[in-house]
């Protein structure tokens, strides 16, 4: 049950820093997944106060691990490669709040 003091239910920020000449998420395609999970997100009707917000974010230091988004407030890191993953994680996690353990990033993946 969602937090009654909490305005949103669950918040996805999706890292879309861009470095140069470093390994980035920016470099992922992250705009596109950020901008994928919005859409698929409203499509199902799960924006707004009280259910889901989807943000950008600056560098995450998650780096090696990238791309990555981290869904608040379970504090659920995710790595992700493309539009699938990014529609199974609207689904099953900020819709059914089911983590999707295969896109969970490791624990001691850093920068």
């Amino acid at each position: 049950m969602a937090d009654p003091t909490s305005y949103y239910q669950r918040h996805i920020f999706f890292c879309l820093n861009q470095r140069d000449g470093e390994a980035c998420c920016a470099d992922h395609k992250a705009q596109a997944a950020f901008e994928r999970c919005k859409s698929q997100s409203k499509a199902l009707g799960l924006l707004g106060q009280g259910k889901v917000r989807v943000n950008k974010a600056g560098c995450l230091d998650r780096c090696a691990g990238g791309p990555i988004a981290v869904v608040y407030p379970e504090a659920v890191w995710y790595s992700y490669v493309d539009q699938a993953d990014i529609d199974e994680i609207v689904t099953s996690h900020l819709r059914d709040g089911v983590v999707v353990e295969r896109l969970v990033t490791p624990p001691d993946v850093g920068r």
